[in-house]
């Protein structure tokens, strides 16, 4: 039996009739840039997942970036993040010439640790970006009570999170501001780039949408230097339909999980835990293994697909050396991505494949 890591074909394939209907109507109406499709699904997107206001923008990135500049993070500023996460995560620090600090993550959800948040405070920490990894949310009441202590800005990186809990709250609602990917693989992926930034500050949510469109708050008057981070119509209209179908997809993933949790029986594998404060989206399922590269090939032979991510921690990547992290300095993190797999978990996958894959695991 052969189960890929992922298949997207098969999702586009069951809503294809409408989201063709849906782009014609944005072709026809020709509001490309924001537009009408953007403010329905910037609407959609706040009543379906708990945000009071939401800004549509053209990548997962582009809300990094005004976080960083919302969080007024500068040079000289040190900004405390996980290095187990996508590169993106990094970049809004960087692009405003702040500082990453790079902390260890807990051992059990692998998002980044509060107890070494409080340890790597200096008087040149401005702020935070938490990111919920693979879909499980952080322990942000910990978090913010760090960051209250210290007056620090919080991100949330939700890239992975869409949907996500933390008791009862969504992800992104917590700290100062949240921010979102809607890359195609993503849990809620558009057909092409997109991203979204909320916030619980109305002054925070003016900013980044004057960043949003050149600084502009009215055609031609520009009151602060800004970007053109527009969401595109065409992604807009794409999403309009999807997040209709969010809820499914989730309760899917979730029953997915699930199933994963209780048929793998191996006791040399460390399965993703289930924590009593909030609920995953499992954008991912990774589990670790001592032996994760011969488990790979043995699910490879076995027909299944499986991805690792991510193999290199922030801290050890190339581009940050100038920050001196040697081998060994975040013991977790980079244990974690020496020994991470992920195994196939997308909604349209049959309890067949699903128990062909625990079988494989099992087996190895």
């Amino acid at each position: 039996m052969k189960v890929p890591f992922l298949d997207l074909k098969l999702q586009h394939q069951a809503i294809r009739t409408e989201v063709l209907a849906a782009l014609a109507d944005t072709y026809d109406h020709t509001r490309f840039c924001l537009g009408k499709d953007v403010e329905n699904f910037e609407q959609a997107f706040s009543a379906t997942l708990g945000y009071s206001r939401t800004l549509g923008m053209n990548s997962g990135t582009s809300p990094l970036h005004v976080a960083s500049i919302a969080g007024g993070f500068g040079p000289g500023d040190e900004i405390i993040t996980t290095p187990f996460t996508f590169a993106s995560s990094c970049w809004g620090i960087s692009y405003v010439g702040a500082t990453p600090v790079f902390v260890d993550i807990d051992a059990d959800t692998w998002c980044i640790s509060p107890e070494a948040i409080e340890k790597a405070i200096t008087p040149k920490t401005k702020g935070i970006v938490v990111v919920h990894i693979f879909g499980q949310p952080a322990r942000m009441d910990e978090i913010m009570a760090v960051a209250k202590r210290h007056n620090l800005f919080v991100v949330e990186d939700c890239a992975q999170s869409v949907g996500a809990t933390y008791r009862g709250q969504p992800a992104g609602a917590i700290g100062d501001c949240g921010t979102f990917s809607f890359y195609p693989t993503k849990n809620l992926g558009a057909c092409g780039e997109g991203g979204a930034f909320v916030s619980k500050h109305a002054a925070v949510m003016d900013q980044a949408q004057l960043l949003r469109v050149h600084g502009s708050p009215k055609r031609y008057s520009h009151t602060e230097v800004g970007f053109n981070f527009r969401m595109d119509g065409f992604q807009g209209a794409v999403l309009n339909i999807k997040i209709k179908k969010l809820a499914g997809w989730t309760a899917r993933r979730r029953e997915i999980a699930a199933k994963y949790r209780a048929g793998i029986t191996r006791s040399d594998v460390q399965l993703p835990i289930v924590p009593a404060y909030g609920e995953s989206v499992w954008h991912q399922f990774t589990l670790l293994h001592p032996q994760r590269d011969a488990l790979r090939v043995h699910l490879e032979k076995n027909g299944v697909g499986t991805e690792i991510i991510y193999p290199g921690p922030m801290h050890r990547q190339p581009c940050y050396a100038s920050l001196g992290y040697k081998e060994g300095s975040l013991p977790i993190a980079e244990k974690t991505s020496a020994t991470c797999v992920s195994l196939p978990i997308f909604p349209e996958l049959t309890d067949e494949q699903v128990a062909h894959v625990i079988a494989s695991v099992n087996s190895f």
